[in-house]
């Protein structure tokens, strides 16, 4: 991948986190810049480390399955950008917690960066610069989930499934142009 394609990628896989910075931030009574940057360290932290964790799990493997890797990749990103649009579509409410405990943001941290896991393995196979893959991926979500608590607690639940819905669209477009790179021989 190429550095738009990481900033695309870094800015789609942050929109989990966004969503629930958001959420977060509709929480607290008076949101504070300690609550913008716990959510920004969770989940940035969090989305830089599980990529990592992917690939590196991946890479064992990649030499195995080369000539599927394009597929794969796709395959990945599709599933995790229609996860991203089935949950913006959801009409399940999620209830906001008040809490930034260790034990909340641990949980929240890891089930938004469940996606980062799977994205890491399509590094792995695509050839891309790990190191500064999830350096863009880990700084564009602290930035994103620390702006989200404050967007959260001005204009609310509105954000919320937009930036669900525009993650998971990036996604799709970024494994459909693997895809279409690798078959046309531009890769």
């Amino acid at each position: 991948m190429d550095l738009f394609d990481l900033i695309v990628t870094g800015i789609a896989l942050s929109m989990d986190a966004f969503a629930v910075s958001i959420g977060k931030g509709l929480s607290v009574q008076r949101v504070k810049a300690k609550h913008s940057l716990i959510c920004g360290a969770w989940f940035g932290g969090f989305q830089a480390l599980m990529p990592l964790l992917g690939f590196l799990l991946a890479s064992s493997f990649a030499e195995y399955i080369k000539q599927y890797d394009h597929w794969i990749a796709f395959a990945l990103l599709f599933l995790i950008g229609a996860n991203m649009l089935r949950e913006a579509f959801s009409k399940e409410e999620n209830e906001a917690d008040a809490s930034f405990s260790v034990k909340t943001m641990l949980l929240l941290a890891v089930a938004t960066s469940i996606d980062a896991l799977a994205t890491g393995v399509s590094f792995a196979v695509t050839d891309t610069n790990i190191w500064l893959a999830v350096s863009i991926i880990g700084v564009t979500t602290f930035l994103f989930s620390a702006a989200g608590v404050k967007v959260g607690s001005i204009f609310g639940r509105k954000y919320q499934s937009k930036a669900e819905f525009l993650g998971g669209v990036i996604l799709i477009l970024i494994g459909v142009k693997i895809l279409i790179e690798h078959l046309s021989g531009a890769a």
